[in-house]
């Protein structure tokens, strides 16, 4: 009977395996695996053995001291030259391909040729290629290397081109019905389909033309693509910051799906004295209390490596719970302050339903538009509207959104400019609604709007809000420095208390003249104020006089003021005032070397007893200097003062004092930062894809938000990160 019935025969590759195993030197013949090192390894491709001819068992070991090892680039070597065919010109190896292909090329000394590292690595055994075997000799067609490097990597390259457009604009990835017989398959493959049929080179590698079958578009793929560009955009920021101080903004607010995220900035001095804001993620967090968002700070901070040693300041907008715990200093969140105001809560909430209603078809914003232009048309004529070069365009009304502060001023300017028309459309919906809740809304906000009391908190908001209107508008640029902050500040406090003092009589006459013009009933100031929806006998027995004028004008600019006092506590103003003494402005004239020392004092980790004896002599030395340089004549901010010492080397020569300016450009004055984070969630998270996973939503944020980064970062990392992350069907 034939032992081939119960013993099944040996391939020859696994002969010439156990064969081969014979070369290799076990430390224990029970090992089941060879430790290598390196080292050991024969370097040149030419003459190394074939990695099929290692025993099964030991191949990985191999390959992994290969790939540790590196390819094998003589760089310094002076290769040899050789003609080709007719052709008298000679022709060599250029070692500049080492440049090009620095993960893979290889060359041979002993052959004189160029191999793939991993090709040799992962080619199997009869596959045909020019670039294992014999190698690669002929130097004139240099393009074989493009081509071959296209064979290997133009896959995952098409992927990175597919998600880099995608994340940019911030666009969903996954299409309703992916299947090969769907119109719309989504916008990945959408794009990918477009890019093979516009392109041969990718189209070779695509679909069911990819190399085994990796096609690199399922849903895991696309996800573990966008992970590995975030972190290598994380890793660039990190590095970036180093072992410099930092800040962070930090702010909350809930996504599409009703869940709390959580999203941090961080905020640094680069070794150019630019000051740079990076968002370093958004993590969800259970409940906004003080413990949950210090544990999910202390979590982020250990996950990138960060120590709250370096920390230097801290700013906490949404996150109110945190200004006690971290000692959170100079947030204004003024809007949102004035909304505390019950009244002015319901205006703001009837001028969204009037934008819902008056803006909710087509056909309503053209008759909106009709009617505005005929009353400018009619002004103009009758010589109530001036006229000039751009003046009277057209406008709309426009929605206010909370990360843009200044947007509910602009809300308000315009509803008071097409007030008219708004009312025109409303009384046309009354008529021809499509349904009586329609109907019903349009005749309940005719009756609000044309109250005394609604065009009264117009006018009122629209000049607390002018006044602060400047200062949002600063507090969201990101080079807003401190100096700017405080004379912004101040210029604030004292334009409500002049508001407060002389602004009543003109206020009220602004709006009764208004309700003249729109035929809006007066209210008689001494009259008993009537509180809507409340009947006589809970009458409170006040005069209009004193609800107008002290519990809606007066107590809104309280409320303001109140609000700025508690955010620039005592200790706060003593440091903003101190750190007002470095401005470079009008030849350094705000400097005062004792605050300036003061100002050291807050930062006990930066400088010790002696270092603060050394400060006061670098500030002598520093004020003479820098005040008799040309180059700091015209200087105007911390921040362009910081740039310019980097710039000059004066950083090196009053190192102290370079140091109080770093810390005076940390402290964080607001958090748009974050708010704009928040804006970019909206996009990337919208209704369309609420179910999207928190780890998802973060690392596509990160690439859409930071994209400046990405586009710099080379395929090689992207590709390296991405097949680290896990066995992939094949080695890119």
């Amino acid at each position: 009977m034939s032992l081939d019935k119960y013993f099944k025969r040996k391939s020859l590759e696994d002969e010439e395996s156990i064969k081969a195993s014979s070369h290799v030197t076990q430390s224990s013949s029970k090992k089941s695996h060879i430790e290598i090192n390196p080292d050991t390894l024969l370097a040149d491709p030419g003459l190394r053995r074939p990695i099929y001819e290692y025993h099964i068992n030991d191949r990985d070991a191999i390959r992994r001291a290969y790939l540790q090892k590196g390819p094998c680039q003589p760089s310094h070597y002076d290769f040899p030259q050789k003609q080709f065919g007719n052709i008298s010109t000679l022709r060599r190896f250029n070692p500049a391909w080492f440049g090009a292909y620095p993960t893979w090329l290889e060359y041979s000394i002993a052959k004189d040729a160029a191999f793939c590292l991993y090709c040799y690595l992962f080619k199997l055994k009869g596959g045909v290629d020019s670039f294992v075997g014999d190698g690669f000799s002929n130097w004139k067609k240099r393009e074989r290397f493009d081509l071959h490097i296209g064979k290997s990597n133009s896959s995952h390259n098409t992927a990175r081109i597919k998600c880099e457009n995608l994340m940019n604009q911030g666009l969903p990835f996954r299409g309703h019905d992916e299947c090969e017989c769907s119109s719309n398959q989504g916008n990945y493959l959408e794009l990918l389909h477009f890019l093979s049929r516009n392109n041969e080179a990718i189209k070779r590698v695509t679909f069911s033309e990819a190399p085994k079958h990796n096609k690199l578009t399922s849903p895991d793929i696309q996800k573990d693509i966008t992970q590995a560009i975030a972190e290598e955009i994380t890793n660039v920021i990190i590095k970036d910051l180093g072992e410099s101080l930092f800040s962070i903004l930090i702010d909350e607010s809930r996504d599409i799906s009703i869940k709390e995220q959580m999203a941090v900035v961080i905020r640094y001095v680069d070794n150019n004295g630019h000051i740079i804001e990076r968002f370093l993620g958004i993590q969800h967090v259970s409940d906004t209390t003080a413990s949950s968002l210090k544990a999910a700070i202390e979590a982020l901070f250990s996950k990138h490596g960060l120590s709250i040693s370096r920390l230097r300041g801290q700013g906490y907008d949404g996150a109110s719970n945190m200004r006690g715990e971290f000692n959170g200093l100079l947030q204004l969140t003024l809007v949102a302050v004035t909304k505390k105001h019950n009244e002015v809560g319901d205006v703001f909430n009837f001028i969204s339903s009037i934008i819902n209603i008056v803006g909710a078809s087509c056909k309503r914003m053209e008759v909106i538009r009709e009617k505005q232009y005929a009353r400018i048309i009619e002004g103009l004529e009758n010589g109530e509207i001036s006229s000039g070069r751009g003046l009277n365009q057209e406008t709309s009304l426009r929605r206010y959104g909370d990360t843009r502060w200044g947007s509910h001023y602009i809300t308000i300017i315009r509803l008071l400019a097409m007030f008219s028309s708004v009312l025109d459309v409303l009384e046309i919906i009354r008529e021809d609604g499509m349904n009586s809740e329609q109907r019903t809304e349009a005749i309940v906000l005719t009756g609000i709007i044309e109250s005394f009391n609604f065009v009264f908190m117009l006018h009122c908001l629209r000049r607390i809000l002018a006044v602060t209107n400047e200062l949002s508008q600063a507090l969201q640029r990101k080079d807003q420095d401190i100096e700017n902050a405080m004379s912004l500040l101040k210029t604030s406090k004292e334009r409500f208390k002049l508001m407060r003092e002389n602004d009543w009589e003109s206020l009220l006459e602004e709006v009764s003249s208004f309700c003249i013009k729109h035929d809006i009933d007066i209210l008689n100031m001494d009259d008993e104020y009537k509180l809507r929806g409340r009947s006589r006998r809970k009458s409170q027995g006040i005069t209009n006089l004193h609800h107008f004028r002290y519990e809606l004008f007066n107590n809104i600019i309280d409320i303001q003021l109140t609000e700025l006092d508690d955010r620039f506590t005592e200790t706060s103003m003593e440091l903003l005032l101190c750190v007002a003494c470095l401005s470079p402005n009008d030849s350094f004239s705000t400097f005062n070397k004792e605050k300036l020392i003061r100002l050291a004092l807050f930062y006990p980790s930066e400088f010790s007893i002696v270092d603060l004896m050394v400060l006061g002599d670098q500030l002598d030395t520093y004020i003479i200097d820098l005040r008799g340089d040309d180059e700091f004549s015209s200087i105007e901010g911390i921040a362009s003062l910081a740039e310019k010492m980097v710039k000059t080397k004066k950083n090196l020569i009053f190192p102290l004092v370079y140091m109080l300016i770093k810390l005076s450009l940390l402290l964080p004055v607001a958090t748009a930062t974050v708010e704009r984070v928040f804006s970019a969630m909206h996009i990337v998270k919208s209704r369309l894809r609420n179910k999207m996973g928190d780890k998802w939503m973060n690392d596509s944020l990160v690439v859409y938000i930071e994209k400046d980064i990405f586009n710099k970062i080379d395929n090689e990392a992207i590709m390296k990160r991405f097949q680290n992350m896990k066995t992939r069907r094949e080695q890119l």
